[in-house]
Formats: structure tokens, sequence, C-alpha cells
């Protein structure tokens, strides 16, 4: 069964082209070294909650929207040599001290899949 990272983070509007220049060339970075399925999606649908939220979660301000990503790998064991190599690729790493988000905001984890249909 596969593997999947998640991501969610907030993107001020005025970055969004920043953002998906950068993320065209991490996803070409990831599917080159083995991902099966890079996916950015932009919030449309993403209402600000009571209690919880997307928005809430990662304290997104009006002038923000919500960027729902995730990766697919063959398994965790792909997924954390297709990790390292990325994370040590040059296309990648020149841009993680400039990135057109705040990282200390961004939700991310891997997770295992108990279902695929």
């Amino acid at each position: 069964m596969s593997y999947v990272d998640g991501f969610v983070l907030a993107v001020r509007k005025d970055k969004l082209p920043a953002y998906e220049a950068l993320a065209r060339i991490a996803g070409a970075v990831w599917k080159e070294y083995g991902a099966l399925s890079y996916v950015e999606c932009i919030g449309d649908d993403v209402p600000y909650g009571e209690l919880t939220s997307f928005p809430r979660a990662v304290q997104a301000t009006p002038d923000e929207v919500v960027v729902f990503s995730w990766i697919v790998y063959e398994s965790r064991e792909r997924r954390d040599e297709i990790m390292a190599k990325v994370m040590a690729d040059p296309r990648v790493k020149d841009h993680m001290s400039d990135m057109p988000f705040d990282g200390k905001r961004m939700i991310f984890g891997g997770f295992k899949p108990f279902l695929e249909l």
C-alpha cells in the first residue's frame, strides 16, 4: 500500500505566483526521484470555523489563502529515500531560505493509508 505526505499552509495572495513557481520546481524534482503523484490545491471553499478549520489551523489572515497539498509514494521506505534526495537537491535547497510562505505555520505529516478504493 502507498504512503502519503500531507501539507497545509497559508500563502499571501500576492505571493501565489512565487509559490506556484516553487511548487512546479519542487513537484518536478519529487516526481523525478520517484514520487507517484504531487498535488497542490488552493483553498476555494474553506470557511473559517468557530473551533477548528483549515484557516485556523495555519492561522491564515484575510490576505492569505490556504494551500492543501500531498505527495504519494510507493511506500514509507521509498518516501524516506526520495525525501532525502529532494532535500539535498540544489533545485529545492536553494529556495529553502526564501520560501513564499511562513514555514512555522505549515502543518506536515506522513500518513499510512488504511483504505484505497
